[in-house]
């Protein structure tokens, strides 16, 4: 039976969009995977959606209800940061899965993050780190990406997003720059490296 991955997330301008793509293309590199992209609902009405300049919803991305998670054997969450954190249309999502707590669904399935943020200070580590407490309670099993992508970590030749915790990019205080290429390899290389751990860890 083929290993359930499943890829949820917010994107506000597409950012995150653009990098769950890239994780699923390395997710699907790994053999005898099924691996799917969801996007959690959206909390804003159209019509300050629309003063925002936010990009379309991806019709091609299903949005995924709570009670959905339990049908993954893995989930790479993905999100922007507002202030330090995860943006409140994921957290939003996340209060929604108290019956999956309550009933243990999620308790050891693995887990990872990805992220924008607007700036280098705008919490490329802290809305990872602050992320950890929604997968802590649900007994979730972190797998953050470290510093397996090699030399192209430690390159200090170029501005770019991501950290030890997962794939990121920087979009800019406007919105207006895309993920570069360092991030978006990043991106992929995170996605074939979890589900690789996702498919060790369903046999056991």
């Amino acid at each position: 039976m083929a290993t359930k991955i499943y890829i949820v997330y917010y994107s506000t301008w597409g950012h995150v969009a653009t990098l769950a793509e890239e994780m699923k293309k390395g997710a699907d590199s790994v053999p005898g995977v099924e691996v799917t992209i969801w996007r959690v609902p959206e909390t804003l009405p159209q019509e300050v959606l629309g003063k925002m300049h936010a990009a379309p919803g991806r019709e091609d991305h299903p949005v995924i209800t709570a009670r959905q998670l339990a049908e993954a054997d893995g989930i790479l969450f993905g999100f922007p940061t507002r202030f330090g954190m995860m943006a409140a249309q994921m957290k939003a999502f996340f209060d929604t899965t108290s019956g999956l707590w309550q009933s243990g669904a999620l308790a050891g399935k693995p887990a990872g993050v990805f992220f924008a943020t607007g700036t280098q200070g705008g919490g490329q580590e802290t809305t990872a780190l602050t992320a950890v407490t929604q997968l802590t309670h649900h007994g979730m099993l972190f797998v953050p990406v470290g510093y397996t992508h090699g030399a192209g970590m430690f390159a200090m030749d170029e501005v770019k997003g991501g950290s030890p915790y997962g794939a990121g990019t920087f979009a800019g205080a406007d919105g207006s720059r895309v993920p570069s290429d360092a991030e978006l390899a990043l991106a992929a290389h995170q996605g074939k490296y979890f589900t690789g751990i996702a498919k060790k860890l369903k046999v056991v």
